[in-house]
């Protein structure tokens, strides 16, 4: 079979291009912005008008660097960036009670104690989404096409325990960060060459569930309850293939969405409850995936 790299083209490469239009003898004509190539100019590309190009790059260069690694499917795991390793949670813990200590009667430091105990407290969803993607990543990344790759948003929190959990076993995994107005990076536990930059969050949510074969969700804020209601809503509306859904922490999901109460109000169907379960560990998340595939439930009704 012929690869793409053994078919000639009679026609340069746009990298032999690129390099031949750095060899000009400098006029007012080839220092003028306009005489740029089209593609190596920064200013044309970040023009207003230039949107719907940058859009389809975004979306491109994700797709094709995965498809090169031969990444066939994901496991998405969402979560707040704000759920630390537990050790963390420890030391700040102690810091807070040493700062009440200290300052006496103080409500505002009463209070960080008992927001340092809660946090304490979430951040066993760090252990459990760490020893998911470990055991998710031993199972299915070996050989040939790869499967089930771990795959978050990049930042700090539950999305760097799950890199952290298919590093721990050897294993590879993506992130997708995005800009954003105040200082972050990457978590350094993601595969450098699948860290992935994004400007636009509705390409990066696209990358999100492209290979999605699952997708566990641990408590988190605004961004996490986004990404999740969007899924929901995709699988609801027949616009992707059902997936299992899993909601780590029953309790503290109940506290914070009444699902029964919209399926009482008639904004949702009983049958939309379905759509996801609760799992508590690592291992019960994983048992709901194994059991989801033996057994797929039949697709939705898709609406052309």
């Amino acid at each position: 079979m012929v690869g793409s790299d053994d078919i000639h083209s009679a026609f340069p490469s746009a990298g032999e291009d690129a390099v031949d239009a750095e060899d000009i003898v400098p006029t007012p004509q080839t220092l003028s912005p306009a005489y740029r190539l089209a593609f190596k100019d920064e200013d044309f590309l970040l023009r207003e008008e230039l949107r719907p190009i940058r859009l389809q790059l975004e979306l491109l260069k994700p797709e094709l660097t995965v498809q090169d690694e031969n990444i066939v499917s994901t496991i998405v795991v969402f979560g707040s960036a704000r759920t630390p390793d537990p050790e963390e949670a420890e030391r700040g813990l102690a810091a807070a009670t040493e700062k009440l200590r200290q300052a006496g009667e103080s409500p505002e430091a009463a209070e960080d104690v008992e927001r340092a105990k809660r946090v304490l407290a979430r951040s066993r969803y760090y252990g459990e989404a760490r020893k998911f993607a470990s055991i998710v990543s031993r199972i299915n990344q070996c050989g040939g096409e790869r499967c089930f790759v771990m795959i978050t948003g990049g930042g700090p929190g539950i999305m760097e325990a799950a890199n952290r959990g298919a590093s721990d076993v050897g294993a590879e995994s993506i992130g997708l960060n995005i800009v954003l107005p105040f200082e972050q990076a990457p978590n350094t536990y993601i595969t450098p060459k699948l860290s992935f930059q994004f400007h636009y969050f509705a390409i990066r949510k696209m990358h999100f569930l492209m290979r999605a074969r699952g997708l566990v969700c641990f408590p988190g804020g605004f961004g996490t309850m986004d990404e999740l209601f969007e899924t929901l809503t995709l699988i609801q509306t027949g616009k992707i293939d059902p997936i299992p859904v899993l909601l780590f922490g029953e309790s503290w999901w109940r506290q914070i969405i009444n699902f029964e109460a919209m399926v009482e109000e008639g904004v949702i169907s009983p049958e939309d409850l379905d759509i996801f379960r609760y799992v508590e560990t690592a291992e019960a998340a994983w048992e709901a995936i194994e059991e989801f595939y033996r057994s797929p439930p039949p697709r939705r009704t898709r609406h052309r």
